[in-house]
C-alpha cells in the first residue's frame, strides 16, 4: 500500500528566453519627431507635398502611438510641454510658422483633413490635441493664437472637429485674462466665413454649448449687453444677435414655466400681471410674444373633454375666467391679431376644438380681449391657411354683424355732427 501523500497541484511555467524583437518597444517620441521633422524639411512649404509625405509615412511610422507628437509638430513645429522648448528640434513647416491669413489656414486645414480621413483612428487624438492647445494658449504669441483660432474655426466648420472642444476656453485663467474672448473672435469669424451663423448654431446646440457662450467672460461681465457690445465691435454682429436671441428664448421658457405654476396655485391675476410686466421689461419681451405665451399656458392648465359637443362649453367656461389676464396683454392691434392666429392654430391642431373657434372669438370680443378691427383684418387677409374654409364659414355671420354695427355707429356719428 502506498502511504505517500498525494501532491498538491502547483502553478508552474517554463521560462523562455525573450527575443529582442518580442520586447515591448520603449516609448520614444524624440526619434519619431526626428523622422517627421526630417521629412517635412525635405518637402518644404508645399502643403500638397506635406500631405503626401504624411500619408506615406503612416505606413512606416507609429501614428497611433505618437499622435500627440505628430500634431504638436504640425501645429507648433516640435513637441510641446506647455510652451515650445527652445532646445528642441523644430521645423518651420507648421501652422505657427505660416502666414497669418485665412487662405493659408484653409490650406493647412486640408492637410489635417486628408491625414485624419486616411488614418481614421487619429480623430480622437486630434480632438485631444486641440483641447490641450487651447489650454496652452497663454504660452503662445498673439500671432500663434490667431492662426490657431482661424484653423480651429475652419476645422469646426468642415466637421473635422466637434464643438465640444470649446470647453477648454472656459478655463478660469484664460477667461480672467481675456484670452478666451479674444481667441473666440478669430475662431467664430473663420467658422462663420466657412459656413453661416445657422450652421454654427446647429453645431453648438448638438453639444449643449448654445447657452454657454457668455462664459467666455468673467462672472461680473456675463451679460447680454457686454457680450453684444464686445462681439459687435469685433465685427461679429450675427453672433451677438444669436446670443441675444438665445437669452430671449431662455427667458420666454422661464416665463411660461413660472406662469403655469402661478396659474396652478391660483395666484391673483393682479400679481400675475405685475410679474409678467416686470419680465417683459427686464428681458425685452414684446406684448405679442407674451400674449402667445399666456394663451399656451391657459390652454395647458386643464384636462380637455374628448367629446366635441362638450369641449366648447368647457372651453368657454375656462376662458371666461382667464379673459381679464389676456385683456391685460392685448393693448395693441398686433397683439390681438397674434391671439387670433394662436386660437386658429390651436383649434385646427386639436380636432375637438374645430367647432369652438367662433364661440371663443365671440367670448373674447364680449370680454374686450379682442376688438372689431383685428377680427375684420383676420377675416379679410390675415388668417392662416390651417382650417381656413371652416373657420371663415363659422365667422361669416359674426363678421357681417360687426360690419353692420360699424356702419351704424359711423352713420350715427355723422348724424350727430
Amino acid at each position: 500500500m502506498n502511504n505517500q501523500k498525494p501532491q498538491k497541484p502547483t502553478l508552474s511555467g517554463q521560462r523562455f528566453k525573450t527575443r529582442k524583437r518580442d520586447e515591448k518597444e520603449r516609448f520614444d517620441p524624440t526619434q519619431f519627431q526626428d523622422c517627421i521633422i526630417q521629412g517635412l524639411t525635405e518637402t518644404g512649404t508645399d502643403l500638397e507635398a506635406v500631405a503626401k509625405f504624411l500619408d506615406a509615412s503612416g505606413a512606416k511610422l507609429d501614428y497611433r502611438r505618437y499622435a500627440e507628437t505628430l500634431f504638436d509638430i504640425l501645429v507648433a513645429g516640435g513637441m510641446l510641454g506647455g510652451t515650445l522648448a527652445d532646445d528642441m528640434t523644430r521645423t518651420n513647416v507648421c501652422v505657427f510658422a505660416a502666414q497669418e491669413d485665412l487662405e493659408t489656414m484653409q490650406a493647412f486645414a486640408q492637410v489635417f483633413n486628408k491625414l485624419i480621413r486616411r488614418y481614421k483612428y487619429l480623430e480622437k487624438g486630434f480632438e485631444d490635441e486641440v483641447k490641450k492647445l487651447l489650454l496652452f494658449l497663454k504660452g503662445f504669441s498673439e500671432s500663434e493664437r490667431n492662426k490657431l483660432a482661424m484653423l480651429t474655426g475652419i476645422l469646426l466648420a468642415n466637421g473635422t472637429l466637434n464643438a465640444s472642444i470649446l470647453n477648454s476656453l472656459y478655463n478660469e485663467n484664460l477667461v480672467k485674462e481675456g484670452v478666451s474672448a479674444a481667441f473666440a473672435v478669430k475662431l467664430f469669424k473663420s467658422w462663420i466665413n466657412e459656413k453661416d451663423i445657422n450652421a454654427v448654431a446647429v453645431s453648438l446646440r448638438k453639444v449643449n454649448m448654445d447657452n454657454r457662450l457668455m462664459e467666455l467672460f468673467p462672472a461680473n461681465k456675463q451679460s447680454v449687453e457686454h457680450f453684444s457690445k464686445y462681439f459687435t465691435e469685433a465685427g461679429l454682429k450675427e453672433l451677438s444677435e444669436y446670443v441675444r436671441n438665445q437669452q430671449s428664448i431662455g427667458a420666454r421658457k422661464e416665463l411660461q414655466k413660472e406662469l403655469q405654476e402661478q396659474m396652478s396655485r391660483g395666484d391673483p391675476f393682479k400679481d400675475i400681471i405685475l410679474y409678467v410686466k416686470e419680465e417683459m421689461k427686464k428681458n425685452n419681451i414684446s406684448e405679442q410674444t407674451v400674449v402667445a405665451i399666456i394663451w399656451s399656458s391657459v390652454m395647458s392648465t386643464v384636462e380637455w373633454n374628448k367629446k366635441e359637443e362638450l369641449v366648447a362649453e368647457q372651453a368657454i367656461k375656462h376662458l371666461k375666467q382667464y379673459s381679464p389676464l389676456l385683456a391685460a396683454f392685448t393693448t395693441q392691434g398686433q397683439s390681438e391679431l397674434t391671439l387670433l392666429l394662436k386660437i386658429q392654430e390651436y383649434c385646427y391642431d386639436n380636432i375637438h376644438f374645430m367647432k369652438a373657434f367662433q364661440k371663443i372669438v365671440v367670448l373674447f370680443y364680449k370680454a374686450e380681449v379682442l376688438s372689431e378691427e383685428p377680427i375684420l383684418k383676420w377675416y379679410k387677409d390675415a388668417h392662416l391657411a390651417k382650417g381656413k374654409s371652416v373657420f371663415l364659414e363659422q365667422m361669416k355671420k359674426f363678421v357681417e354683424w360687426l360690419k353692420n354695427a360699424e356702419e351704424e355707429s359711423e352713420s350715427e356719428a355723422e348724424e350727430g355732427d
